[in-house]
């Protein structure tokens, strides 16, 4: 993320910048030119063009912050809500085994909330309140331990085994045998 705890910038951040957009606001009012409110203000003369354009179709008011630009897309009551959906686990929600995935979740969300999330968006709002990724407190049922432990042995050193030869190469592409 572009910013610490969660992305986006402090209230106060935000509105030290509404005060230099309302300064530049003022001074478009004053009739003075692009460049030099940049340079005063110590921003790009882009971001001024962009100010003066928003100034001159929505007045003062336009240029006023509206908000953190993150702002959460499911409210508390609405979590608590899909919390308690998935305390009831997926197969109460239709699914054939009891994993839940982010793309299951997402599903849940659109079902019982009507909110479509991106499946990044998914996780950055379980990891907001304190969801993790979990792995099973139990081996399943259907694992053979004697064949773990046999391709451990026999079929994991091959693999790890290096591709290497063992003899002396060669680095010439056309003969590579050659002394």
């Amino acid at each position: 993320m572009r910013y610490p705890e969660g992305g986006g910038l402090t209230a106060e951040r935000r509105a030290f910048r509404e005060g230099i957009r309302l300064q530049a606001g003022e001074r478009f009012a004053a009739g003075e030119k692009t460049a030099v409110i940049a340079k005063d203000l110590r921003v790009s003369v882009r971001s001024v063009e962009r100010w003066r354009r928003a100034w001159r179709e929505g007045g003062m008011e336009a240029l006023r912050s509206t908000g953190p630009a993150n702002s959460p897309t499911i409210t508390d009551a609405q979590f608590a809500a899909l919390e308690e959906e998935l305390g009831k686990g997926p197969s109460a929600q239709g699914f054939d085994d009891e994993r839940w995935t982010l793309a299951r979740v997402q599903t849940v969300i659109r079902r019982r909330l009507r909110v479509s999330l991106s499946v990044p968006t998914v996780w950055r709002l379980l990891k907001r309140h304190g969801w993790s990724w979990q792995a099973p407190a139990r081996r399943a049922v259907e694992r053979d331990e004697h064949a773990v432990e046999l391709w451990k042995k026999e079929v994991w050193p091959k693999v790890k085994a290096s591709r290497r030869r063992v003899g002396a190469g060669s680095s010439s592409r056309t003969r590579p045998d050659s002394p």
